[in-house]
C-alpha cells in the first residue's frame, strides 16, 4: 500500500523560505507523475508543481522563480524549496502521486490517486 507523507511545513515571515519533503513507501515501480498541490481555507485544492517522469517540472504561474520541485528516487523523496515566500503562499501542502501513465502530469487534484495527510505553511506579513 503506496504511503506518503510531508514533513517540514511551518510559519515564516513574508520573504522566507521553507523545504517540504514527502516520503513515499509501498511500491515497487515509480509514479508516473508526483506533485504538489495546496489548500487555503475556502479556496479550491489547487497545483503547484508536478514533475513527469523524473524529469519534465511544471509550476503553477504564482509561484515560478520561486519554488522548486525536486525528486531522490534512492530515497523515495520528494521535495519542494520554497523561497521568497508570500502571505498568499499560506496553505496546507499536500503531496501527491499517481501511477498512471498519460503524455503529461494531470492538472486537476481528481486525476491523482494517493495523497499525503498534508503539512501547515503559514506566512505571515
Amino acid at each position: 500500500q503506496v504511503q506518503l507523507v510531508e514533513s517540514g511545513g511551518g510559519s515564516v515571515q513574508a520573504g522566507g523560505s521553507l523545504r517540504l519533503s514527502c516520503a513515499a513507501a509501498g511500491y515497487t515501480a515509480g509514479p508516473a507523475c508526483m506533485g504538489w498541490f495546496r489548500q487555503a481555507p475556502g479556496k479550491e485544492r489547487e497545483g503547484v508543481a508536478t514533475i513527469y517522469r523524473d524529469a519534465i517540472t511544471t509550476y503553477t504561474d504564482s509561484v515560478k522563480g520561486r519554488f522548486t520541485i525536486s525528486k531522490d528516487n534512492a530515497k523515495g523523496s520528494l521535495y519542494l524549496q520554497m523561497d521568497n515566500l508570500k502571505p498568499e503562499d499560506t496553505a496546507t501542502y499536500y503531496c501527491t502521486a499517481t501511477w498512471i501513465w498519460l503524455a503529461s502530469c494531470p492538472t486537476s487534484p481528481t486525476a491523482f490517486d494517493h495523497w499525503g495527510q498534508g503539512t501547515q505553511v503559514t506566512v505571515s506579513s
